[in-house]
């Protein structure tokens, strides 16, 4: 089984880019904050043009997805997905095909 790790540059972009795509913007016009909370889990918050939209767990790992699919040209529904928090790394996310 085929081990990946995407990092936190790599989460952030592939919100920025889950967030163009459907929004018909420009990625490096969106700001994103990624965000852990023991009730909600991992999300994610886009800023663009003064507005807010909060991407909850489901949605982060679609937009990871997305990100498997456009960026690294792999299958991402074959794909097994765990985030967490690393103490050097930031987010990261764990992918084994």
């Amino acid at each position: 089984m085929e081990k990946l790790t995407l990092f936190e540059q790599d989460l952030i972009n592939s919100v920025c880019l889950f967030h163009a795509k459907f929004k018909n913007v420009e990625p490096q016009d969106i700001e994103v904050e990624l965000m852990y909370d023991d009730v909600a889990g991992y999300s994610a918050e886009a800023f663009y043009n003064g507005q807010l939209e909060v991407y909850n767990s489901v949605n982060f790992i679609t937009a990871i997805r997305l990100y498997i699919d456009e960026q690294l040209g792999r299958d991402s529904m074959s794909a097994r997905i765990s985030l967490d928090i690393h103490d050097d790394e930031g987010m990261v996310a764990y992918i084994e095909f």
